[in-house]
């Protein structure tokens, strides 16, 4: 969860602790408890605050590190310990010879701090990190060689992590290691970096490494050298990061949440773009599964957390309609503990914007133990998940900084249609005039939901006439059923009020007891093209309006029946029902990003989270 930088630059370079700032800028959506930076020449320096970053600024401001060749930096998202000054990284060893950063969780973390007190080393902080530091300085002391200290190190650990050290007796180097945590190399010009992910580096350089599972990387200013934590050494291809430092700005909105948001079009466009041959079919190119294989799959489970599993309940209704094969969606964390039947004629899905959410990807090492094929749907190149799954489908939603998912969301569900389409026209469901007629609706998805954002002003006006409620209900159908619990997510994670999901079904099978005068209650309308649908929904609509619920629908337009009924309409255009999802959820999202926002909320930054849970 948290952000880590690390930096190499050359003999003359004073810079160090500029660029690891400007790393932490762009990562503090990672963590923003605590934030720190150090420096290595000689003795070892570093400063550490509590909070969000500027805390940090600021103390720098007025009490500048020295010059240094290297620095390491970290945003923390707390896991042991609290938010102080203390347990804010890096942290020093013992013996003030070596300074580390980590994200993740250490496991063994007593057995490994009573060592060290029988040894007569006091711990001074609560993290499982500060172990790790000491145990290095034991090893350094006893190699003289920071990365060989390293490796001994992470011998000793247990659990997932990425740690990166710097050393005062090297300023030349950085040395980092990881095992089931992000981490990335950024390759410059008489320089190197190392991050938590491209966005680390992505405004000095656009050359990267991937770093693979339990390997350890030493850079210089002008070396990059990997080896297994058994010290063999790895060769690895470097990629080009395809978007640009000011994806990762504000771009003259007010919020990240914002700037994501409006964003949605183009994160849509992108994800369909190059999917289509020349003669009209659809091509997944990312797909290193056999089409054999494919065509004998009789189950599809998708596996995701939070949003990505709304994305996952949506993917269910289209690619079971498309494709007639039975679709199961599983909380990556509920996956492998309650022993699923899985084959091996059975795929999974993985849905991850970060690829490095540590419960799915603990499901889909469980999978493929299970011999099952495992298809990852993932925004970051490079990432974990990505590279442990038989296949993947890349989403193109540029870097996604809110915490609150909202460009990822669509382009997720983008993607699942894509698979849906796919595998319908692989297994003979679907004829290719039918694919083709779908992927050019899909293709008119980028100008409605620019239409829906266009009427933000109507949406942020019924949110500050809601600023001061304190429950909000949302209610739909088929795919409005996880547009609703969507919703309510956002409101959750953003304003901090009670607000449920639920399919409109169930409204009589008790949620309905939570209705009362003046209770807000949202309907995703579904279009009344489909009129049993329809007239359901419009049902649910009366019984909770005849209880004197305020009732709040977004609907398409022309829809003149839900006038009758509702205090307030939110339209949308007119759009294929299984494609819904993609511009009814949008006015949801603006809605919770504005009544946030009427209650001095930070959106971007919503308490007690973190963009990508990297610890299970």
């Amino acid at each position: 969860m948290c952000g880590i930088v690390g930096y190499v630059g050359g003999e003359t370079s004073t810079r160090a602790v500029d660029v690891v700032l400007e790393g932490l800028s762009r990562l503090e959506y990672r963590g923003y408890d605590s934030a720190g930076v150090a420096v290595g020449p000689g003795m070892i320096t570093q400063t550490k605050k509590a909070g969000k970053l500027q805390n940090l600024l600021d103390d720098l401001e007025a009490n500048p590190l020295p010059a240094s060749r290297n620095s390491i930096g970290h945003t923390r998202w707390a896991t042991h310990g609290g938010p102080t000054d203390e347990n804010a990284h890096p942290h020093l060893s013992f013996d003030g010879a070596v300074t580390v950063v980590h994200n993740g969780i250490i496991e063994n973390f007593f057995d490994l701090a009573r060592q060290l007190e029988e040894q007569g080393i006091t711990r001074v902080t609560q993290t499982d990190t500060e172990v790790v530091a000491h145990h290095l300085a034991l090893r350094l002391k006893e190699t003289g060689d920071l990365t060989e200290a390293l490796r001994e190190t992470v011998g000793e650990l247990e659990g997932s992590f990425t740690i990166v050290a710097l050393a005062g007796s090297e300023p030349d180097r950085v040395v980092a290691a990881r095992r089931n945590s992000p981490l990335v190399v950024g390759l410059g010009d008489g320089e190197n970096f190392v991050g938590s992910d491209v966005a680390a580096f992505v405004g000095q350089t656009k050359r990267a490494i991937e770093m693979g599972q339990d390997e350890i990387v030493t850079i210089t200013a002008t070396t990059v050298e990997i080896q297994t934590f058994e010290g063999e050494t790895v060769e690895r291809e470097e990629f080009t990061v395809d978007w640009n430092a000011d994806a990762a700005v504000k771009g003259g909105f007010d919020t990240f949440m914002e700037k994501e948001i409006h964003d949605q079009p183009t994160a849509v466009r992108d994800t369909l773009l190059g999917r289509m041959s020349e003669t009209g079919s659809l091509m997944l190119d990312e797909l290193r599964i056999e089409e054999s294989i494919l065509k004998r799959i009789d189950k599809i489970i998708v596996v995701a957390c939070g949003t990505a599993a709304y994305a996952g309940h949506v993917a269910k209704y289209a690619i079971e309609h498309w494709c007639r094969i039975p679709v199961e969606v599983e909380l990556a964390h509920e996956f492998r503990y309650r022993d699923p039947v899985v084959s091996e004629k059975t795929l999974v899905v993985a849905i991850t914007q970060s690829g490095e959410t540590m419960d799915t990807l603990m499901a889909v090492r469980h999978a493929r133990d299970q011999g099952a094929k495992v298809l990852a749907i993932v925004n970051a190149h490079g990432s974990t998940i990505a590279r442990e799954s038989d296949a993947v489908l890349y989403t193109h939603a540029g870097p996604e900084v809110a915490v609150a998912s909202t460009k990822a969301f669509v382009a997720q569900i983008t993607a699942t249609y894509l698979l849906g389409l796919y595998l319908a026209q692989l297994r003979g469901n679907k004829y290719s005039d039918e694919v083709l007629t779908y992927l050019e609706e899909l293709m008119a998805m980028p100008d409605k939901i620019a239409d829906v954002i266009a009427r933000e002003d109507e949406v942020k006006e019924l949110a500050r006439s809601m600023k001061d409620v304190t429950s909000v209900l949302f209610l739909g159908r088929h795919v409005g059923y996880p547009v609703a619990l969507e919703g309510a997510l956002k409101l959750k994670e953003l304003a901090y009020i009670h607000a449920e999901g639920f399919a409109a079904g169930e409204l009589k099978h008790g949620p309905i007891a939570l209705v009362e005068e003046g209770q807000p209650v949202f309907f995703i309308v579904p279009t009344p093209r489909r009129p049993l649908l329809h007239a359901k929904v419009l049902s649910n609509v009366q019984e909770v309006k005849a209880r004197g619920a305020r009732v709040l629908c977004i609907a398409e337009e022309g829809d003149d029946a839900v006038a009758e009924f509702a205090d307030h309409v939110l339209r949308i255009p007119e759009t294929p029902t299984l494609l819904h999802p993609l511009v009814s959820v949008v006015p949801l999202q603006i809605f919770a990003c504005a009544l946030a926002g009427e209650k001095g909320l930070d959106v971007d930054k919503p308490r007690n989270l973190a963009k990508s849970v990297t610890v299970e």
